[in-house]
Protein backbone atom coordinates (compact mmCIF):
# COMPACT_ATOMS: atom_id res chain seq x y z
CA UNK A 1 0.00 0.00 0.00
CA UNK A 2 1.37 3.58 -0.72
CA UNK A 3 1.97 5.53 1.94
CA UNK A 4 -0.36 8.39 1.29
CA UNK A 5 -3.95 7.28 0.15
CA UNK A 6 -4.81 8.35 -3.03
CA UNK A 7 -8.66 7.10 -2.66
CA UNK A 8 -11.04 6.42 -0.10
CA UNK A 9 -10.46 2.60 0.55
CA UNK A 10 -6.95 3.53 0.80
CA UNK A 11 -7.92 6.33 3.44
CA UNK A 12 -9.58 3.82 5.61
CA UNK A 13 -7.26 0.98 5.10
CA UNK A 14 -4.44 3.60 6.33
CA UNK A 15 -6.29 5.06 9.69
CA UNK A 16 -7.99 1.24 10.12
CA UNK A 17 -4.70 -0.80 9.73
CA UNK A 18 -2.46 1.91 12.21
CA UNK A 19 -5.40 2.59 14.87
CA UNK A 20 -5.46 -0.85 16.62
CA UNK A 21 -2.04 -1.46 16.68
CA UNK A 22 -1.72 1.94 18.49
CA UNK A 23 -4.51 1.44 21.04
CA UNK A 24 -2.83 -2.07 21.39
CA UNK A 25 0.44 -0.12 22.70
CA UNK A 26 -2.00 2.69 24.13
CA UNK A 27 -3.72 0.20 26.35
CA UNK A 28 0.23 -1.44 27.39
CA UNK A 29 1.00 1.78 29.33
CA UNK A 30 0.36 1.33 32.79
CA UNK A 31 -2.18 3.98 34.02
CA UNK A 32 0.08 5.48 36.74
CA UNK A 33 2.77 6.10 33.93
CA UNK A 34 0.38 7.71 31.19
CA UNK A 35 1.05 11.19 32.84
CA UNK A 36 4.90 10.69 32.89
CA UNK A 37 6.55 13.50 30.76
CA UNK A 38 9.35 11.70 28.96
CA UNK A 39 8.21 12.17 25.10
CA UNK A 40 9.14 14.47 22.83
CA UNK A 41 6.94 17.43 22.39
CA UNK A 42 5.52 19.21 19.29
CA UNK A 43 7.14 22.25 20.75
CA UNK A 44 11.02 22.74 20.80
CA UNK A 45 12.79 21.28 23.93
CA UNK A 46 9.09 20.41 26.10
CA UNK A 47 8.16 17.05 27.06
CA UNK A 48 4.63 15.54 27.00
CA UNK A 49 3.05 12.27 28.04
CA UNK A 50 1.27 9.39 26.73
CA UNK A 51 -1.85 11.33 27.67
CA UNK A 52 -0.67 14.26 25.95
CA UNK A 53 0.03 12.11 22.52
CA UNK A 54 -3.57 11.08 22.98
CA UNK A 55 -5.26 14.55 23.98
CA UNK A 56 -3.30 15.12 20.62
CA UNK A 57 -4.85 12.51 18.54
CA UNK A 58 -8.39 13.96 19.71
CA UNK A 59 -7.80 17.18 18.75
CA UNK A 60 -6.57 16.79 15.64
CA UNK A 61 -9.66 14.19 14.55
CA UNK A 62 -11.94 16.51 16.04
CA UNK A 63 -10.84 19.57 14.35
CA UNK A 64 -11.44 17.63 11.33
CA UNK A 65 -14.86 16.54 12.45
CA UNK A 66 -15.26 20.09 12.77
CA UNK A 67 -14.09 21.68 9.52
CA UNK A 68 -16.68 18.61 8.07
CA UNK A 69 -19.78 19.76 9.83
CA UNK A 70 -18.78 23.78 8.56
CA UNK A 71 -18.24 23.13 5.40
CA UNK A 72 -21.30 20.92 5.09
CA UNK A 73 -23.34 24.40 6.35
CA UNK A 74 -21.04 26.44 4.11
CA UNK A 75 -20.05 28.02 6.74
CA UNK A 76 -16.50 29.75 6.74
CA UNK A 77 -13.75 27.32 8.77
CA UNK A 78 -10.76 28.56 10.50
CA UNK A 79 -7.91 26.87 9.50
CA UNK A 80 -6.20 25.16 11.24
CA UNK A 81 -8.49 26.21 13.98
CA UNK A 82 -9.58 29.66 15.36
CA UNK A 83 -6.71 31.80 16.75
CA UNK A 84 -3.76 29.89 15.35
CA UNK A 85 -1.94 29.98 12.23
CA UNK A 86 -0.83 26.79 10.18
CA UNK A 87 2.90 28.12 11.82
CA UNK A 88 1.67 27.80 15.67
CA UNK A 89 0.94 24.35 15.33
CA UNK A 90 3.03 23.15 18.17
CA UNK A 91 0.54 25.89 20.62
CA UNK A 92 -2.34 24.20 18.81
CA UNK A 93 -0.76 20.79 20.03
CA UNK A 94 0.01 22.52 23.34
CA UNK A 95 -4.59 23.47 23.39
CA UNK A 96 -5.42 19.89 22.76
CA UNK A 97 -3.16 18.83 25.78
CA UNK A 98 -4.47 21.73 28.47
CA UNK A 99 -7.99 21.15 26.81
CA UNK A 100 -7.97 17.22 28.05
CA UNK A 101 -5.47 17.62 31.18
CA UNK A 102 -7.99 16.44 33.87
CA UNK A 103 -9.33 13.63 31.70
CA UNK A 104 -8.40 10.31 33.08
CA UNK A 105 -6.17 8.00 30.75
CA UNK A 106 -9.13 5.98 30.00
CA UNK A 107 -11.85 8.54 29.56
CA UNK A 108 -9.28 9.67 27.12
CA UNK A 109 -8.45 6.15 25.48
CA UNK A 110 -12.28 6.09 24.96
CA UNK A 111 -12.71 9.36 23.46
CA UNK A 112 -9.85 8.57 20.84
CA UNK A 113 -11.82 5.62 19.67
CA UNK A 114 -14.82 7.16 19.74
CA UNK A 115 -13.30 10.03 17.64
CA UNK A 116 -12.09 7.28 14.89
CA UNK A 117 -15.32 5.83 14.52
CA UNK A 118 -16.35 9.11 14.02
CA UNK A 119 -14.35 10.06 11.13
CA UNK A 120 -14.26 6.18 9.48
CA UNK A 121 -18.06 6.93 9.73
CA UNK A 122 -17.80 10.57 7.83
CA UNK A 123 -15.40 8.72 5.25
CA UNK A 124 -17.59 6.20 4.39
CA UNK A 125 -20.45 9.03 4.21
CA UNK A 126 -18.80 10.39 1.65
CA UNK A 127 -17.73 9.24 -2.22
CA UNK A 128 -14.36 9.06 -3.47
CA UNK A 129 -15.03 12.54 -5.40
CA UNK A 130 -15.68 14.56 -2.37
CA UNK A 131 -12.82 12.83 -0.80
CA UNK A 132 -10.29 12.89 -3.85
CA UNK A 133 -12.15 14.78 -6.38
CA UNK A 134 -11.59 18.50 -5.91
CA UNK A 135 -9.08 20.44 -4.03
CA UNK A 136 -10.88 21.66 -0.72
CA UNK A 137 -7.65 23.42 0.68
CA UNK A 138 -5.25 25.15 -1.11
CA UNK A 139 -3.28 22.46 -2.97
CA UNK A 140 -5.00 19.46 -0.57
CA UNK A 141 -8.58 17.38 -1.42
CA UNK A 142 -10.39 16.87 1.78
CA UNK A 143 -8.52 12.78 1.85
CA UNK A 144 -5.66 14.19 2.18
CA UNK A 145 -6.17 16.97 4.94
CA UNK A 146 -7.89 13.79 7.00
CA UNK A 147 -4.94 11.70 6.46
CA UNK A 148 -2.81 14.60 7.44
CA UNK A 149 -4.57 14.69 10.76
CA UNK A 150 -5.18 10.96 11.70
CA UNK A 151 -2.82 7.73 9.64
CA UNK A 152 0.08 10.20 9.56
CA UNK A 153 -0.31 11.64 13.42
CA UNK A 154 -0.99 8.22 14.38
CA UNK A 155 2.23 6.87 13.29
CA UNK A 156 4.60 9.19 14.62
CA UNK A 157 2.52 9.24 17.95
CA UNK A 158 3.14 5.35 17.89
CA UNK A 159 6.87 5.53 17.68
CA UNK A 160 7.10 7.95 20.33
CA UNK A 161 4.61 5.51 22.45
CA UNK A 162 7.08 2.66 21.80
CA UNK A 163 10.27 4.04 22.60
CA UNK A 164 8.53 4.92 25.88
CA UNK A 165 7.35 2.04 26.81
CA UNK A 166 10.85 0.52 25.82
CA UNK A 167 12.15 3.06 28.53
CA UNK A 168 9.65 3.16 30.93
CA UNK A 169 7.60 0.44 31.56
Amino acid sequence: MSSVPKDKQQLLDAINTIFPKLMTDYRSVPVELSRVCAIEGNVKDTKISVSDTVAYLIGWGQLVLKWHQLTSKNQTVDLPETGFKWNQLGLLAQHFQHHYRDWSYIALLNELEITINLLNELINSLSNDELYGALWYEKYTFGRMIQFNTSSPMKSVRTKVRRFIREQC
